[in-house]
């Protein structure tokens, strides 16, 4: 039975950044469907909703520089282009993702839209540090890291981010490892998925476990809800950056 009790540390396929060929395409493309069917793209959506319900936000910033680290397919940036839309903010979407073949991929299934660009680049290294971001969204991310690659990864951040921060991850739970493994098994025909989807969950977080990594991180929690389907949201904002959300500054 596996231990809920401690994050894994096993690796994912998706982890490999070598992955490539119609495994990786039919992987994005049902990861897409259950974010979709379980509402994990709402949960992200909520979370911007909730960084930007300040109106000085959009009076100060005309465009919005929104990165979205570990994007996959890029579907995610589709939400937030329409969201934007909706709400009149203007936004320049950038996903980045280590993964060459998954970029690519990324670039098709987004070919349509003039403000989502990609780029293959590791989140590790100098030529990432060397960006300056507003918003920094991940989704399902973070569970691939350490507890101290997180820490340290977000401490490098901490001057290069004006807005905030909104992580959108898995809660370790014994039902959520179950029902996407019986999910998966039924209808996945991705090997990559059928393995993967579980491990992550084994991956995810409790909550103290998020609280001590910001902490450590020396970053403020805006927000941190339990959402289904078993997501943590959690907004956070850098202490050095320029706060515009109500109660902060």
């Amino acid at each position: 039975m596996p231990n809920f009790k401690q994050r894994s540390d096993k690796i994912e396929i998706m982890d490999d950044l070598q992955c490539r060929g119609e495994v990786v395409e039919q992987t994005l493309r049902e990861l897409d469907f259950i974010n979709r069917w379980l509402g994990g793209n709402q949960v992200t959506l909520s979370g911007l909703s909730f960084l930007l319900q300040n109106k000085k936000v959009s009076k100060t910033y005309k465009k919005i520089r929104l990165t979205d680290i570990g994007c996959g397919g890029g579907d995610m940036l589709k939400c937030i282009h329409y969201w934007g839309l909706t709400n009149g903010i203007q936004f320049e979407l950038v996903g980045i993702d280590a993964n060459p073949h998954i970029v690519n991929y990324a670039k098709k299934n987004c070919a349509a839209y003039n403000n989502i660009n990609f780029e293959c680049i590791d989140i590790q290294s100098d030529e990432f540090q060397n960006r300056e971001f507003d918003i920094i969204i991940s989704s399902l991310f973070f569970h691939h890291f350490h507890e101290n690659e997180l820490i340290s990864f977000l401490r490098k951040l901490e001057s290069k981010v004006s807005i905030g921060l909104i992580i959108n991850d898995l809660h370790r739970h014994w039902l959520a490892y179950y029902s996407i493994k019986w999910i998966t098994g039924i209808f996945s025909k991705s090997k990559m998925v059928r393995y993967d989807a579980p491990l992550s969950v084994l991956r995810g977080f409790n909550k103290t476990e998020l609280e001590h990594i910001m902490k450590n991180a020396r970053y403020h929690i805006a927000m941190l809800k339990w959402k289904w389907a078993f997501r943590w949201l959690m907004v956070a904002q850098s202490p050095v950056s320029e706060t515009l959300h109500p109660g902060h500054k």
